[in-house]
């Protein structure tokens, strides 16, 4: 568990309507706080033996330790690709207001 007890999560998706999408169901859902939309982001890797690349868009959604997994979870099942990039940062310190409001808004059910 962080030290704050709040994480990050980071993760791309292919176009900002997936986007939008897929950051109000969080927000709705009580799953993250706060998703940021990032667009315009280039992405160079290597899928199925062929160098891509692509324009993404990047969510970065607010959260608790506690709600973190099922908000992985939610966006798993929510995403487009077969193997989407998500990825749990822990937050070591921060506003403790902002922090205080991101627990209250993703209370565990």
């Amino acid at each position: 568990m962080s030290r704050t007890d709040c994480q990050l999560i980071y993760c791309t998706v292919g176009n900002l309507d997936e986007a939008r999408q897929i950051a109000a169901t969080l927000v709705a859902e009580e799953l993250a706080a706060c998703v940021n939309l990032i667009p315009g982001m280039e992405s160079v890797y290597v899928w199925k033996e062929k160098l891509t690349v692509d324009q993404e868009v990047v969510l970065l959604a607010k959260t608790t330790a506690e709600r973190g997994r099922d908000l992985i979870t939610r966006i798993e099942q929510l995403h487009s690709y077969d193997c989407p990039a998500i990825i749990a940062l822990d937050i070591d310190a921060g506003s403790k207001p902002y922090l205080n409001w991101i627990r209250d808004q993703v209370e565990a059910l």
